[in-house]
Protein backbone atom coordinates (compact mmCIF):
# COMPACT_ATOMS: atom_id res chain seq x y z
CA UNK A 1 0.00 0.00 0.00
CA UNK A 2 1.38 3.37 -0.98
CA UNK A 3 0.96 5.78 1.90
CA UNK A 4 1.29 8.40 0.23
CA UNK A 5 4.33 9.96 2.42
CA UNK A 6 7.41 10.66 -0.13
CA UNK A 7 8.98 13.43 0.14
CA UNK A 8 7.60 14.40 4.22
CA UNK A 9 9.50 15.69 6.73
CA UNK A 10 9.74 13.79 9.81
CA UNK A 11 10.90 14.85 13.38
CA UNK A 12 11.30 11.96 15.75
CA UNK A 13 12.21 12.42 19.90
CA UNK A 14 13.77 9.02 21.05
CA UNK A 15 15.01 8.63 17.47
CA UNK A 16 18.23 6.45 18.22
CA UNK A 17 16.87 3.24 19.31
CA UNK A 18 13.78 1.16 20.13
CA UNK A 19 10.50 2.40 18.72
CA UNK A 20 11.97 5.76 17.37
CA UNK A 21 14.60 4.27 15.20
CA UNK A 22 12.34 1.48 13.80
CA UNK A 23 9.61 4.03 13.04
CA UNK A 24 12.71 6.55 11.38
CA UNK A 25 13.25 3.63 9.29
CA UNK A 26 9.88 2.91 8.46
CA UNK A 27 9.29 6.15 7.15
CA UNK A 28 12.32 6.38 5.47
CA UNK A 29 11.53 3.47 3.50
CA UNK A 30 8.36 5.32 2.26
CA UNK A 31 10.34 8.35 1.17
CA UNK A 32 10.32 10.49 4.33
CA UNK A 33 13.05 12.90 5.01
CA UNK A 34 13.72 12.54 9.11
CA UNK A 35 15.40 14.45 11.59
CA UNK A 36 16.15 12.08 14.89
CA UNK A 37 16.50 13.89 18.61
CA UNK A 38 18.02 11.99 21.21
CA UNK A 39 20.58 12.96 24.06
CA UNK A 40 23.71 10.82 22.58
CA UNK A 41 25.16 12.39 19.33
CA UNK A 42 27.36 8.43 18.81
CA UNK A 43 24.04 6.83 19.39
CA UNK A 44 21.99 9.16 16.77
CA UNK A 45 24.81 8.89 14.36
CA UNK A 46 24.56 5.02 14.62
CA UNK A 47 20.99 5.14 13.99
CA UNK A 48 20.94 8.04 10.70
CA UNK A 49 23.49 5.86 9.24
CA UNK A 50 21.09 2.98 9.75
CA UNK A 51 18.07 5.09 8.08
CA UNK A 52 20.09 6.53 5.40
CA UNK A 53 21.07 2.41 4.56
CA UNK A 54 16.98 2.01 3.84
CA UNK A 55 16.78 4.69 1.29
CA UNK A 56 18.47 7.88 0.18
CA UNK A 57 16.39 10.27 1.87
CA UNK A 58 17.63 13.44 3.86
CA UNK A 59 18.51 12.13 7.82
CA UNK A 60 19.51 14.74 10.29
CA UNK A 61 20.42 14.29 13.82
CA UNK A 62 19.83 16.56 16.35
CA UNK A 63 21.15 15.85 20.30
CA UNK A 64 19.27 17.45 23.39
CA UNK A 65 18.08 17.14 26.34
CA UNK A 66 13.95 17.77 26.02
CA UNK A 67 13.45 17.74 29.24
CA UNK A 68 14.71 21.43 29.05
CA UNK A 69 12.27 23.72 27.48
CA UNK A 70 15.28 25.50 26.08
CA UNK A 71 16.40 22.57 24.45
CA UNK A 72 12.72 22.37 23.51
CA UNK A 73 12.32 25.02 21.67
CA UNK A 74 16.40 24.88 19.84
CA UNK A 75 14.95 21.39 18.76
CA UNK A 76 12.16 23.33 17.12
CA UNK A 77 14.10 25.72 15.50
CA UNK A 78 16.54 23.47 13.92
CA UNK A 79 14.23 20.77 12.69
CA UNK A 80 12.23 24.12 10.60
CA UNK A 81 9.02 22.71 8.40
CA UNK A 82 7.65 19.86 10.04
CA UNK A 83 5.33 17.88 8.83
CA UNK A 84 4.94 14.51 10.65
CA UNK A 85 5.93 14.76 14.75
CA UNK A 86 6.41 11.56 16.51
CA UNK A 87 6.94 12.43 20.29
CA UNK A 88 8.41 9.29 21.38
CA UNK A 89 11.48 10.36 24.19
CA UNK A 90 11.15 9.39 27.74
CA UNK A 91 11.77 7.22 30.48
CA UNK A 92 9.75 7.00 33.16
CA UNK A 93 11.25 4.24 35.62
CA UNK A 94 9.35 1.66 37.74
CA UNK A 95 8.80 1.97 41.48
CA UNK A 96 5.57 2.32 43.76
CA UNK A 97 4.28 5.74 45.23
CA UNK A 98 6.56 5.53 48.25
CA UNK A 99 9.54 4.03 46.43
CA UNK A 100 9.73 6.86 43.40
CA UNK A 101 10.95 10.13 45.44
CA UNK A 102 9.50 13.82 44.28
CA UNK A 103 13.22 14.80 42.77
CA UNK A 104 13.09 11.14 40.24
CA UNK A 105 9.31 11.78 39.67
CA UNK A 106 10.05 15.47 38.76
CA UNK A 107 12.64 14.75 36.48
CA UNK A 108 10.99 11.81 34.61
CA UNK A 109 8.21 14.09 34.21
CA UNK A 110 9.98 16.67 32.72
CA UNK A 111 11.30 14.89 29.88
CA UNK A 112 8.58 12.67 28.93
CA UNK A 113 5.10 14.23 30.28
CA UNK A 114 6.00 18.10 29.38
CA UNK A 115 8.40 17.33 26.87
CA UNK A 116 5.60 15.92 24.78
CA UNK A 117 3.46 18.68 25.47
CA UNK A 118 6.38 21.50 24.94
CA UNK A 119 6.84 20.20 21.87
CA UNK A 120 3.62 19.62 20.49
CA UNK A 121 3.24 23.38 21.55
CA UNK A 122 6.70 24.45 19.66
CA UNK A 123 5.67 22.82 16.58
CA UNK A 124 1.76 22.96 16.56
CA UNK A 125 1.53 26.62 15.33
CA UNK A 126 3.60 26.23 12.19
CA UNK A 127 1.30 23.27 11.29
CA UNK A 128 -1.89 25.18 11.22
CA UNK A 129 -0.08 27.98 9.80
CA UNK A 130 0.04 25.74 6.71
CA UNK A 131 -3.25 23.92 7.74
CA UNK A 132 -1.31 20.37 7.64
CA UNK A 133 0.46 18.17 9.76
CA UNK A 134 0.21 14.84 11.87
CA UNK A 135 0.99 14.69 15.85
CA UNK A 136 1.84 11.10 17.13
CA UNK A 137 2.35 10.50 20.47
CA UNK A 138 3.90 7.23 21.29
CA UNK A 139 2.79 7.32 25.07
CA UNK A 140 2.10 3.99 26.18
CA UNK A 141 -0.37 0.87 27.71
CA UNK A 142 0.50 1.52 31.65
CA UNK A 143 -1.69 4.59 31.67
CA UNK A 144 -4.62 2.51 30.76
CA UNK A 145 -3.85 -0.62 33.38
CA UNK A 146 -2.50 1.72 36.26
CA UNK A 147 0.05 -0.46 37.48
CA UNK A 148 0.58 0.23 41.47
CA UNK A 149 4.38 -0.77 40.78
CA UNK A 150 4.39 2.02 38.12
CA UNK A 151 2.81 4.39 39.39
CA UNK A 152 4.54 7.70 38.20
CA UNK A 153 4.74 6.00 34.19
CA UNK A 154 1.63 5.41 34.56
CA UNK A 155 0.21 8.28 36.10
CA UNK A 156 2.33 10.60 33.12
CA UNK A 157 1.24 8.50 30.88
CA UNK A 158 -3.06 8.49 31.15
CA UNK A 159 -1.88 12.57 31.28
CA UNK A 160 -0.78 12.38 27.69
CA UNK A 161 -3.86 10.64 27.19
CA UNK A 162 -5.73 13.21 27.91
CA UNK A 163 -3.98 15.96 26.36
CA UNK A 164 -3.64 13.88 23.14
CA UNK A 165 -7.47 13.32 23.33
CA UNK A 166 -8.36 16.93 23.75
CA UNK A 167 -5.52 18.60 21.46
CA UNK A 168 -6.89 15.85 18.76
CA UNK A 169 -10.33 16.92 19.48
CA UNK A 170 -9.59 20.70 18.95
CA UNK A 171 -7.42 20.38 15.93
CA UNK A 172 -10.01 20.06 12.84
CA UNK A 173 -9.83 23.57 12.21
CA UNK A 174 -6.34 24.20 11.39
CA UNK A 175 -6.22 20.92 9.56
CA UNK A 176 -4.13 18.97 11.55
CA UNK A 177 -4.58 15.91 12.94
CA UNK A 178 -3.38 14.51 16.88
CA UNK A 179 -3.31 10.62 17.81
CA UNK A 180 -1.63 8.46 20.43
CA UNK A 181 -0.13 4.76 20.23
CA UNK A 182 -0.20 3.03 23.49
CA UNK A 183 2.35 -0.02 23.63
CA UNK A 184 2.12 -2.48 25.56
CA UNK A 185 5.42 -4.87 26.14
CA UNK A 186 7.77 -4.38 23.55
CA UNK A 187 11.07 -5.62 22.84
CA UNK A 188 13.80 -3.02 23.55
CA UNK A 189 16.10 -2.02 25.91
CA UNK A 190 13.77 0.23 27.99
CA UNK A 191 11.04 -2.63 28.10
CA UNK A 192 14.33 -4.69 29.18
CA UNK A 193 15.37 -2.79 32.20
CA UNK A 194 11.49 -2.67 33.38
CA UNK A 195 11.48 -6.90 33.33
CA UNK A 196 14.63 -6.93 34.53
CA UNK A 197 13.06 -4.85 37.90
CA UNK A 198 10.03 -7.16 37.53
CA UNK A 199 11.97 -10.35 37.99
CA UNK A 200 14.07 -9.13 40.96
CA UNK A 201 10.83 -7.84 42.71
CA UNK A 202 9.26 -11.43 41.66
CA UNK A 203 11.50 -13.93 40.93
CA UNK A 204 14.71 -12.74 43.20
CA UNK A 205 16.56 -12.57 40.00
CA UNK A 206 16.96 -9.80 37.46
CA UNK A 207 18.52 -12.52 35.32
CA UNK A 208 15.30 -14.31 35.07
CA UNK A 209 13.67 -11.64 32.89
CA UNK A 210 12.84 -13.52 30.12
CA UNK A 211 10.76 -15.57 32.01
CA UNK A 212 8.34 -13.16 32.54
CA UNK A 213 7.27 -13.24 28.77
CA UNK A 214 6.01 -16.50 28.39
CA UNK A 215 3.04 -15.36 30.20
CA UNK A 216 2.09 -12.36 27.42
CA UNK A 217 0.16 -12.62 24.36
CA UNK A 218 1.34 -14.66 21.63
CA UNK A 219 4.15 -16.13 24.26
CA UNK A 220 6.27 -12.81 23.41
CA UNK A 221 6.87 -9.14 23.35
CA UNK A 222 5.69 -6.71 20.69
CA UNK A 223 8.51 -5.81 18.09
CA UNK A 224 9.23 -2.11 17.75
CA UNK A 225 8.43 -2.29 13.96
CA UNK A 226 5.06 -3.00 15.16
CA UNK A 227 4.69 -0.61 16.46
CA UNK A 228 6.63 1.86 13.74
CA UNK A 229 3.86 0.17 10.92
CA UNK A 230 0.88 1.68 13.23
CA UNK A 231 3.22 5.14 13.74
CA UNK A 232 3.28 5.21 9.31
CA UNK A 233 -0.11 4.67 8.87
CA UNK A 234 -1.56 7.08 11.02
CA UNK A 235 0.60 9.52 9.57
CA UNK A 236 -0.68 9.23 6.16
CA UNK A 237 -3.11 10.21 4.26
CA UNK A 238 -4.59 6.63 4.38
CA UNK A 239 -6.09 7.86 7.78
CA UNK A 240 -6.74 11.09 6.94
CA UNK A 241 -10.48 10.62 8.80
CA UNK A 242 -8.35 10.12 12.48
CA UNK A 243 -7.30 12.19 15.07
CA UNK A 244 -8.31 12.54 18.74
CA UNK A 245 -7.60 8.67 19.13
CA UNK A 246 -5.38 6.36 20.87
CA UNK A 247 -4.44 2.90 19.09
CA UNK A 248 -3.37 0.41 21.96
CA UNK A 249 -0.88 -2.03 20.72
CA UNK A 250 -0.88 -4.74 23.47
CA UNK A 251 -1.60 -8.37 21.90
CA UNK A 252 -4.69 -7.99 23.45
CA UNK A 253 -3.08 -8.16 27.05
Amino acid sequence: MDLHLEGKRALITGGSKGIGRAAAELLAEEGVHVTLVARDPATLETAAAAVRARRQVTVRTIAADLSQESEVLRVAAEAGEVDILVNNAGAIPPGTVLSVDNETWRKAWDLKVFGFISLCRAIYPAMAARKSGVIVNVIGAAGEKFPPGYIAGATGNAALMGFTRALGHGCQKDGVRVVGINPGATATDRQEMLLRHNAKLQLGDAERWRELCSGMPYGRMGSPEEIANAIAFLASDRSGYTTGTILTIDGGA
